[in-house]
């Protein structure tokens, strides 16, 4: 259950997707794609190197157009949460599907 947690790192995982970190420890991956036809503010996602360009902003995930999502809904969204993790995000190998 989400308790006003912030975004507090991300990590660009591929095609449409983030790795997320709550100040609290929950973490996971969140793919994005269904939110690319969700209205004229996520449109600009579509191109990859515009979505990689997404910051932490209001402790949330949001992008240079002021799309963003609300932190609660990224929180039930976490593929694989783990409710305590170490410093740093697991390594990404982009080979391995993972």
């Amino acid at each position: 259950m989400w308790d006003m947690n912030d975004v507090c790192k991300i990590e660009c995982r591929g095609a449409y997707s983030y790795w997320i970190q709550f100040d609290d420890g929950h973490c996971g991956e969140v793919d994005f794609s269904s939110y690319l036809g969700k209205g004229p503010v996520f449109e600009p996602l579509k191109e990859l190197g515009f979505f990689k360009q997404a910051i932490i902003d209001g402790g949330t995930i949001a992008w240079p157009n002021g799309a963003d999502i609300a932190p609660e809904t990224l929180y039930e969204e976490l593929e694989e949460p783990v409710s305590r993790v170490a410093e740093e995000p697991p390594e990404y190998n982009a080979g391995s599907g993972k």
